[in-house]
């Protein structure tokens, strides 16, 4: 017989047992958050009155029911639930944008008035990498309290949320709990953003008070990690924190990308799963040391609430702290049913305290992977038990159920599946709980013993070193992540392709034509696609990377070798470009000028590779971004060159030589930015074939250059001594490099005289800043743009087209063709795009 609700005679619909008691309230409750946060004050005063009156009556219809000797019904039973939560939320909710909308604060800014305030952090201001540009202009996005409001004539005391947004500098090192105070401007927050204002700071925060005990506590802790975590290589190092307590402020954003790629982004934020980790180390450990259990159950809350503590008490620590208590009860009692119930029971009570919770992605990404694995691991785990063993089959079984039920949250989000995510995350799961468990033993340690705390941080780093394998691995998987429509039409094609999943799948039959089918996609993706399109295709001679906004050039230089031209705005694209390449060595780097786009990437190129030496230009400016490179490159231990005019290298197949700048020359144009462009280091690059090929005319043509010196910066590999013939094979064609040159440097160099090449690098990303009469003395037949697929630029520019098209050159963009290689095939060059 068919588990029935459990009821007390003459109870109310509170008492109502199951989880479907308090699934639909929650969904209830949820959904009249998400709509009335975006809606006037009197909608939600409506939505909960309207509510308590239907609720009202529908209490008294089942009371005269139950007179009459009839039940109230299942149905009155959970309309009445449904109808209470909804109105109290609408109350929550109303109250809560009656805070933000009335008021000093959001009338001043509505006016965009200029203020000074008072206010407390409430959160870790996170720190946004500014996605292009010329300098680094990091941005900070702070949540805090405002307590203290002053305009000219006007001052108020007030305790309003708001979101406070400006330069980064000045906000890394303070913590929540902290009051500062900032100068801006007030704008009004988007719709549904439960805040009362958004302001603008201008300059770097003024601390005005000190953290509170706790958050004091957990930074010392914080802090003993990063310390001890010295003693591992640099990915690892970046990596633990945040694995262990959510710290991401010192992780590579090449792993950064991986990561995301991989599907493995989740676990640099602290969600149940961590405080499930700890809490099992902790019984376990108490049941080997014998411990009752009702001590166990202390010293697991204990260890939970410490956690807490150093991973520092956001609401979003404890909201995981909620969900993973939820989930890690639930499943340990193997009380799946009690699990949902706990589960929408902890979404009302949350919802009910912060409205604003409905809003937010992770919350409900935290929501569904819960829900996924009360509700489907059980199922899956039962089934796949009977064909591997019970530990196998748990952890695919959760990883599945807890990836397809975020699964529709993530094409809403980002318009893409992460095909790479299950693997992934089945191989790197072994690790995070060691990872996790040492981490957090290290960071508790370090205050009294460093000593200790690092032996314990290195098996720690054997984990993480793993989950950071993994995630690259999986990140270069042709399937790794796949385009997907976004919004309600992704939604829909992915309940349709679900949908025809179980109508196929509910079959044996059927279960193994698919799982054949789907194995012979998987084989032909890893071994047919790369072999019919392979990447690098064969003779590849430069690659124009795909890094954005910026630039990003690879000239070969022989079998695991190139040198590399410009490195991109970011470490994450200019690493796996090369890496795709299989760039294990790079003998000469060349940075046309210090502006961020064509700089920021140099430490992903510098990630586990030997670089002989970095040629810069002559031209410092801006200083920053050229100090910061000169700083990157002594740390490694890399030789800094500066460019000098006839400069000449030879790599492989691969002839360099520098045309511009003159060290000498004055400064051309006007403002920072066009004389660094103008600055900007100028190459010729020439390619020949094989040895044996060349003819008489090309042999004499290639006589082995003079040797440049390391006084003067030359950083050239010699083949054959100076002045001596030899034989480097027919010359293939060439290109010039023209990095940022704008009109006043390309019309100098024109009239130096500019060489006829075969393919052109568009100079400046396809700006409208070109010399018509420079881009005709090229003669290229090709034009590359490097240039991102969302700027705020305009490149490349519509007349750079129009004039490169009626020069005769075809255009090959970045932003349209991802990765593009310039080939040598049957004795001529060739160009082959990647697709993006």
């Amino acid at each position: 017989m068919p588990a029935q609700p459990f009821r007390r005679p003459g109870a109310g619909p509170a008492a109502l047992v199951g989880p479907a008691a308090l699934v639909a309230p929650a969904l209830a409750s949820w959904l009249a958050a998400l709509v009335l946060l975006t809606c006037p004050v009197v909608a939600g005063v409506a939505v909960a009155l309207t509510s308590a009156v239907a609720a009202a009556a529908l209490r008294t219809a089942a009371s005269r029911r139950r007179r009459r000797g009839g039940g109230p019904g299942t149905a009155a039973r959970a309309g009445l639930a449904v109808l209470a939560s909804v109105a109290v939320t609408a109350t929550v909710v109303a109250l809560r944008v009656h805070e933000v909308k009335a008021g000093p604060v959001p009338d001043l800014a509505r006016r965009e008035a200029a203020v000074s305030v008072e206010a407390e952090i409430t959160d870790d201001p996170r720190i946004r990498p500014h996605p292009g540009g010329v300098t680094r202009r990091d941005t900070a996005v702070v949540r805090a309290r405002i307590l203290l409001v002053s305009a000219p004539r006007e001052r108020y005391v007030v305790d309003v949320p708001v979101v406070l947004l400006g330069p980064a500098a000045g906000w890394r090192s303070l913590l929540p709990s902290q009051r500062v105070r900032v100068r801006g401007r007030l704008t009004p927050a988007r719709p549904g953003e439960p805040v009362a204002a958004v302001l603008l700071v201008r300059g770097p925060p003024e601390p005005i008070g000190v953290p509170s005990i706790v958050q004091r506590a957990a930074e010392v802790l914080r802090a003993g990690l990063r310390e001890a975590s010295e003693v591992l290589p640099d990915d690892q190092r970046g990596l633990l924190p945040g694995l262990v307590v959510g710290d991401v402020s010192r992780m590579n954003e090449e792993v950064r990308l991986d990561m995301t790629t991989a599907g493995l982004s989740h676990l640099t934020a602290v969600s149940g799963t961590n405080l499930a980790i700890v809490a099992g180390a902790v019984l376990t450990l108490s049941r080997f040391a014998g411990l009752p259990l009702a001590v166990r159950a202390v010293v697991a809350v204990i260890a939970m609430i410490a956690f807490s503590v150093v991973a520092r008490p956001s609401p979003s620590v404890l909201r995981a702290l909620v969900m993973g208590t939820v989930a890690a009860v639930a499943l340990g009692t193997g009380r799946t049913r009690d699990g949902v119930a706990a589960l929408s029971a902890t979404v009302l009570g949350l919802l009910v305290f912060d409205p604003g919770l409905a809003r937010e992605w992770g919350f409900a990404l935290s929501v569904f992977a819960t829900g996924g694995i009360l509700v489907l691991a059980p199922r899956w785990r039962d089934r796949l038990e009977r064909r591997m063993p019970r530990l196998l089959a748990e952890a695919l079984a959760v990883t599945v159920a807890a990836q397809a039920a975020v699964t529709p949250l993530l094409v809403l989000m980002s318009g893409r599946l992460d095909l790479a995510a299950i693997p992934a995350n089945l191989l790197a799961e072994p690790a995070v709980a060691p990872a996790t468990v040492l981490g957090f033993a290290a960071a508790v340690t370090a205050p009294i013993s460093m000593d200790v705390a690092r032996l314990l941080v290195l098996p720690a780093g054997w984990a993480v070193g793993w989950i950071i394998a993994v995630a690259e691995r999986a990140a270069d998987l042709p399937f790794a992540a796949a385009e997907w429509p976004g919004g309600a039409l992704g939604l829909a094609a992915l309940a349709a392709m679900a949908l025809v999943g179980w109508v196929v799948l509910r079959g044996r039959a059927r279960r193994r034509f698919a799982a054949a089918l789907a194995a012979g996609a998987l084989l032909t993706a890893l071994v047919a696609v790369p072999v019919v399109s392979p990447w690098p295709p064969p003779g590849w001679l430069l690659v124009a990377c795909d890094v954005g906004q910026g630039d990003g050039l690879v000239l070969a230089a022989g079998p695991g070798r190139a040198v590399v031209v410009d490195a991109g705005p970011a470490p994450g694209p200019a690493n796996r470009c090369l890496r795709a390449l299989g760039v294990r060595q790079v003998p000469l780097v060349v940075l046309t000028h210090p502006h961020l786009d064509h700089v920021g990437g140099l430490p992903g190129v510098l990630r586990g590779r030997s670089v002989g030496a970095v040629v810069v230009s002559p031209g410092r400016v801006p200083e920053g971004e050229a100090g910061r490179v000169s700083r990157q490159l002594q740390a490694a231990h890399i030789p800094e060159w500066r460019a000098v005019r006839g400069m000449r290298w030879r790599f492989g197949p691969t002839e360099i030589t520098v045309l511009a700048p003159d060290p000498g020359a004055a400064p051309q144009g006007t403002g920072e930015g066009t004389i660094a462009n103008n600055a900007s280091v100028v190459l010729l690059v020439r390619w020949s074939g094989p040895p044996g090929t060349a003819t008489a005319h090309a042999a004499k043509q290639t006589e082995s250059p003079p040797e440049a010196s390391p006084a003067a910066g030359g950083a050239r590999e010699a083949e054959g001594a100076p002045g001596a013939r030899e034989d480097r094979g027919a010359p293939l064609g060439a290109a010039l490099l023209a990095g940022d040159l704008e009109t006043e440097a390309q019309e100098a160099l024109l009239r130096d005289g500019v060489p006829r090449v075969d393919l052109l690098k568009v100079p400046h990303h396809g700006s409208s800043r070109q010399a018509p009469a420079f881009l005709a003395a090229t003669g290229a037949r090709a034009a590359l743009i490097s240039v991102g697929a969302v700027n705020d630029y305009g490149h490349p520019a519509q007349v750079t087209l129009r004039r490169l098209r009626g020069l005769g050159m075809r255009p090959y963009r970045t932003d349209l063709s991802g990765d593009i290689a310039v080939v040598a095939a049957h004795g001529h060059l060739a160009v082959v795009v990647r697709g993006r």
